[in-house]
């Protein structure tokens, strides 16, 4: 048995009025094959390419190993150099992955490869990020904090993205005070006899390659394994939708704030006991017993 996921739609090119009729408003995922081919960086965007312009920027490297509590919020499992890093996604499989790595901040000069593509939304402009992983690494299955609808470029090799929309979540999984679900559950291959409640949750699916835009709706549950090593970049315009937006800023300026102050109060235990808040609440909204 797999999970209940649909391929999302996809189009080669797409206007604005395109886009936010049949996209943004219904609120439903796309992939944009062929809308970035006049970029230079569509061009010029691969893991040699950043080796060369970013090779001896240190960066911040996280893997697939449990949340701890004394981690602080996004605090790196690792450090090392640019190029070296490449050389390791090049060489060997690691699950090692960069995320949420600023372009403007870190490397100005790749600014003028690619553009804000006027879609309807107003991006934030000052956010452009990028993600690497190696072959077979990838994330967790989470929400962004601030729930933002998502324009997410992909470059070099293929990527796989299992999105679920907010509806879904009772079925997913969700760790209490977080914006991730169960870390042990790997939902490439999900074992249904111990999450049963993912056998309701219907979502969807798609492969990017090098040049691909996924749209991810606002809110939207993802999960990302690169199949090969590659690359993305990641541009977000705030949520429009009020009940969204209230999430996030709660998110924001509540919910991360309480969830340390409790790993600093109950260590570990208060981690063991989200874990396990989450099982029992998913089965009791099923009626699982």
């Amino acid at each position: 048995m797999k999970l209940d996921l649909q391929d999302i739609p996809r189009v080669q090119t797409i206007t604005k009025k395109e886009f936010l009729q049949n996209y943004f408003k219904p609120q439903k995922p796309v992939v944009i094959e062929r809308f970035i081919e006049d970029w230079p960086a569509y061009q010029k965007w691969d893991l040699d390419y950043m080796a060369r312009v970013a090779g001896d920027k240190v960066v911040p490297l996280y893997d697939d190993r449990p949340v701890d509590y004394n981690d602080a919020f996004n605090e790196p499992h690792a450090k090392m150099k640019m190029n070296e890093y490449v050389d390791l996604l090049k060489n060997e499989p690691t699950k090692y992955r960069i995320f949420l790595w600023n372009i403007l901040k870190e490397v100005p000069e790749l600014r003028g490869d690619f553009q804000y593509p006027d879609l309807g939304l107003r991006l934030m402009k000052k956010l452009p990020m990028l993600f690497f992983g190696g072959r077979d690494s990838h994330t967790f299955m989470h929400v962004d904090i601030d729930l933002a609808n998502i324009f997410h470029f992909h470059f070099e090799g293929q990527k796989q993205a299992i999105l679920f929309d907010q509806r879904q979540t009772r079925y997913l999984y969700k760790i209490p005070h977080s914006l991730i679900t169960r870390e042990d559950i790997d939902f490439s291959n999900p074992d249904f006899d111990k999450w049963p409640a993912l056998k309701k949750a219907k979502g969807w699916v798609a492969n990017l390659e090098h040049g691909n835009i996924l749209y991810m709706p606002e809110g939207y549950w993802h999960y990302m394994r690169y199949i090969t090593p590659g690359f993305s970049m990641s541009l977000r315009a705030i949520a429009r939708n009020p009940k969204n937006l209230s999430k996030a800023l709660y998110n924001i300026f509540i919910m991360r704030h309480y969830d340390n102050m409790m790993r600093k109060r109950k260590g570990q235990a208060w981690i063991d006991e989200k874990n396990e808040r989450a099982i029992s609440r998913t089965n009791r909204n099923m009626g699982i017993t």
